[in-house]
C-alpha cells in the first residue's frame, strides 16, 4: 500500500477544488485527463506505484464519469466459467450459479471474436494485450473493492429450466455504469487520488525538447490554470458528441445521429494531441452505434435512464423502415455481435428511423429495463395496419413484408438462448429466432441511430505510450480508452470497450508512474 502523505488523507473530497490563494501552476507526478473508467484505472495504477495523481474531469460533479457512466457496466473478459468466476461475484449471482450454464470464454474465443467482427481490421498486438490481460483486470479491480455480478437480465435466457448465457458476455459491475463510476471514485478518494471537476483542458504543455510537461485548463468559472506533471495520461474519449467532427470523419448524415452517452466527448483533446505530433490510428470512418429510442434527446446526457433508452431485443422481432421493408438480418448472430453495427444501418433508412415489431408471443421476452422504461417512443394495436398508422409506417408495405415473412419460416423449435436455426427464408434472411408476427396485440418501437463512441484515435504502444507518425513515443504522453484507435473497426464485440479502457488505462498509469521524471 502507498505510504505517501497524500495517500493517507482522511478527507475523501480533499483536492477536488484548488486551494484558496494557491498559485495557478500546480505540480503532480501524473495528471490524468478524463474521469471515466479508463482514467480511473490509470489513476489507480499510478497511485499503486506511489505517484501523486490528479484527475481532471471536464464535467462537473453531477456530469462526471465520461461515457462509462452511461453504460450497463458489461466487461467482456476471457474467464474460466461459472466456477472460476465465483470468487469475484456478488451474493445474488452466487445464489443462481446452481441453475446457470456459463461455459468458459477462452482467450482463443475472445481473439476470434475480435478478428471476426472487425473483419481482421484490428491491431493483432493490441488484441493480444487486451485479451491476455482481460481477466487480470477483473481480479485487480475486485481486490480494490469493485463489485461484480452476472448480468442475467441482459445476457441470458431460461432454456429447459436453466439460465443460459450467450454471446461471450456475462460479467458486469454491480449497479451498471453508475455503480462502476461510484466505486472507481471511492477507490480513488481512499487511495489519495485528487479529482478536479469542471476542468476543461485547453492545451498540452511541452518544453523546448518536445517533452509533454502537463496541461492547461479552465475551471467552471472560466479561470485558467496550469498543471505541471512528469507524465500526462489522456483518457478524454473520442469525438462522438461533435456533429461537425462526425460529419468530417464518419461522413454525411452522421451529424444527425443521436448521442447515447456523454455530451462532453467533443474531441478537442484528441485533436490537440494530434496537433502536437501524435499519430492518428485505427478506423476513423466507423463507430459504435446502436438502435436508440427515436425520441431521446439528440445530445445524450440522460443520467437517470442512461443505457435504458437502448432497444436491443430486436433479434426476436422484426425490424422495418418507414416503407415497411426489412433491411437487416435481425437474427444473424447473438445480439452482442450485431448491435454495435446496426445503428449505421438505421441511419441509412428514410428519415434515419426504423421500427422494432413484436407481438403477444414475443413481447414478454423483451428486456424489461429497456422496453418497460418511460418515456418510450412506440405504440401498440390489435392490427398491423393500425400499428402502422400509429408509428408512421406505410401500412401496405408492412402488410406485404409481414405476410411474406410469416409464410417462409423454417419449422425449427424456437429457443432464444441458442442459435436455434429457426430462420425466415426471405430477403434479407432472418437466420435465427424467427417468430411469425401473427398474435395480437402488436407492439412497435421507433428507433434511431445512437452513437456510442468513435473507433479512430491515437496510436499507442503496449505500455500505453502515445506514438508519433514515426512510431516513436511522445515523451511524457500516454493514452487509454476511447481516445485510442486500433482495436475496433466497423463492429465490436459487446462489452469489450470497458475492458479495453481498463487494460490500457492500467498499462498507461503504470508506465506514467514508472517513467516519470522530476517535475
Amino acid at each position: 500500500m502507498n505510504t505517501s502523505s497524500e495517500a493517507k488523507t482522511s478527507n475523501p473530497t480533499a483536492g477536488t477544488e484548488p486551494r484558496p490563494g494557491a498559485p495557478s501552476a500546480e505540480h503532480y507526478d501524473v495528471v490524468v485527463v478524463g474521469g471515466g473508467n479508463a482514467g480511473f484505472c490509470a489513476a489507480h495504477a499510478a497511485r499503486d506505484r506511489g505517484a501523486r495523481v490528479l484527475v481532471l474531469e471536464k464535467g462537473n460533479a453531477h456530469q462526471a464519469g465520461g461515457n462509462s457512466f452511461y453504460t450497463a457496466g458489461a466487461f467482456r473478459v476471457a474467464h474460466p466459467g461459472s466456477e472460476g468466476l465465483s470468487g469475484v461475484l456478488d451474493d445474488e449471482s452466487l445464489a443462481k450459479l446452481g441453475e446457470t450454464d456459463l461455459a468458459p470464454y477462452t482467450t482463443s474465443d475472445f481473439t476470434a471474436d475480435m478478428e471476426r467482427l472487425t473483419d481482421g481490421r484490428c491491431d493483432p498486438g493490441m488484441v493480444r494485450t487486451l485479451v491476455g490481460r482481460s481477466w487480470d483486470i477483473v481480479t485487480w479491480l475486485h481486490a480494490k473493492g469493485m463489485r461484480w455480478r452476472l448480468m442475467y437480465e441482459r445476457q441470458a435466457y431460461v432454456s429447459n429450466g436453466r439460465w443460459v448465457f450467450h454471446g461471450g458476455l456475462a460479467l458486469g459491475t454491480v449497479d451498471g455504469g453508475k455503480g462502476l463510476i461510484a466505486q472507481h471514485t471511492e477507490i480513488a478518494h481512499t487511495s489519495g487520488v485528487r479529482i478536479r471537476y469542471g476542468a476543461t483542458v485547453r492545451d498540452l504543455l511541452c518544453d523546448d525538447s518536445g517533452v509533454v510537461r502537463g496541461v492547461s485548463y479552465t475551471d467552471s468559472d472560466g479561470h485558467s490554470h496550469t498543471v505541471e506533471a512528469a507524465s500526462t495520461v489522456l483518457t478524454a474519449g473520442g469525438f462522438e458528441a461533435s456533429p461537425e467532427l462526425r460529419q468530417r470523419y464518419l461522413g454525411a448524415g452522421w451529424e444527425q445521429a443521436l448521442v447515447r452517452g456523454n455530451p462532453l466527448n467533443t474531441g478537442e483533446v484528441l485533436q490537440r494531441a494530434i496537433g502536437l505530433g501524435a499519430a492518428p490510428y485505427g478506423d476513423w470512418a466507423s463507430c459504435h452505434s446502436v438502435a436508440w429510442d427515436a425520441g431521446a434527446p439528440p445530445q445524450g446526457g440522460d443520467r437517470e435512464l442512461t443505457n435504458q433508452r437502448t432497444r436491443q431485443s430486436y433479434p426476436i422481432g422484426v425490424v422495418v423502415d418507414r416503407d415497411g421493408r426489412r433491411f437487416v438480418d435481425e437474427g444473424a448472430d447473438y445480439r452482442n455481435y450485431t448491435y454495435a453495427k446496426y445503428g449505421r444501418e438505421i441511419l441509412s433508412r428514410p428519415g434515419g428511423v426504423a421500427f422494432q415489431l413484436f407481438d403477444a408471443k414475443t413481447r414478454p421476452l423483451l428486456r424489461s429495463e429497456e422496453y418497460d422504461s418511460r418515456p418510450i417512443t412506440g405504440g401498440s394495436a390489435d392490427t398491423l395496419p393500425d400499428l402502422a398508422g400509429k408509428l408512421g409506417i406505410d401500412p401496405d408495405g408492412l402488410t406485404a413484408t409481414v405476410n411474406e415473412f410469416n409464410k417462409n419460416i423454417v419449422d425449427e423449435p424456437f429457443d432464444p438462448a441458442v442459435k436455434d436455426g429457426r430462420a425466415a427464408q426471405v430477403e434479407p434472411p432472418k437466420s435465427n429466432w424467427a417468430q411469425a408476427l401473427d398474435t395480437p396485440p402488436y407492439y412497435g418501437y421507433a428507433v434511431s441511430c445512437g452513437i456510442t463512441f468513435t473507433f479512430g484515435g491515437l496510436a499507442v504502444d503496449s505500455r500505453g505510450r502515445v506514438l508519433t507518425e514515426e512510431g516513436t513515443p511522445l515523451t511524457g504522453l500516454y493514452a487509454a480508452g476511447e481516445i485510442v484507435g486500433g482495436l475496433f473497426s466497423g463492429n465490436y464485440p459487446g462489452g469489450s470497450g470497458l475492458t479495453a479502457g481498463s487494460v490500457y488505462g492500467r498499462l498507461a498509469g503504470e508506465a506514467a508512474a514508472t517513467d516519470r521524471r522530476p517535475a
